[in-house]
């Protein structure tokens, strides 16, 4: 499906349904149209993922110990929110940056015909993995932020549980000698 949605976002005229691009892709280039965006899908997908999770975790961290001046006990919900949102944005800067080169890949991977993912890498070279950086932060970061933002709120709304921010393990604390 990602193969022939690209197919048709970027060959104006190819197709206009699902229904239409992909018997015409299977026709034009075989089963393994659908399957040449595999590995360079993963290779967005993967770190997109772990980064949104561990950036957002780790910058809500940050923005309690450093920009908020008040514990998150302390805050209000709305505040709280606030947090969350910033914290979404940021994180999804990061998965911009991190899978912004294997999407550059992929859209054009999908586009073109008979081409392989390190023909196109090797084509589009360093500059051109990076082309169009800034526009994919905009909306990336805005679309973390926004899921990050939704995702708390439903939790605040139906007063479900919301994890306290991580602390030192115990262990930790005296291996280092933080324990009185």
């Amino acid at each position: 499906m990602e193969a022939a949605k690209v197919r048709i976002q970027t060959q104006p005229g190819y197709a206009n349904t699902l229904r239409d691009a992909a018997p015409k892709m299977y026709k034009e280039e075989g089963l393994k149209v659908f399957y040449k965006g595999v590995a360079p899908l993963w290779m967005r997908q993967i770190p997109y993922t772990m980064m949104k999770f561990a950036c957002f975790e780790r910058t809500v961290e940050a923005l309690y110990k450093f920009v908020v001046p008040k514990a998150r006990s302390e805050c209000s919900k709305p505040e709280q929110l606030v947090v969350t949102f910033v914290a979404g944005y940021i994180a999804g800067v990061f998965c911009a940056i991190v899978s912004h080169p294997a999407d550059s890949v992929v859209s054009v991977l999908n586009k073109e015909k008979g081409s392989s993912a390190s023909q196109v890498l090797k084509r589009l070279g360093f500059r051109g993995v990076w082309k169009g950086l800034f526009a994919r932060i905009i909306m990336i970061g805005t679309l973390t932020a926004l899921q990050w933002f939704i995702y708390d709120s439903v939790k605040v709304y139906f007063r479900l549980p919301r994890p306290p921010p991580p602390e030192m393990p115990e262990s930790l604390k005296k291996k280092l000698g933080y324990t009185q």
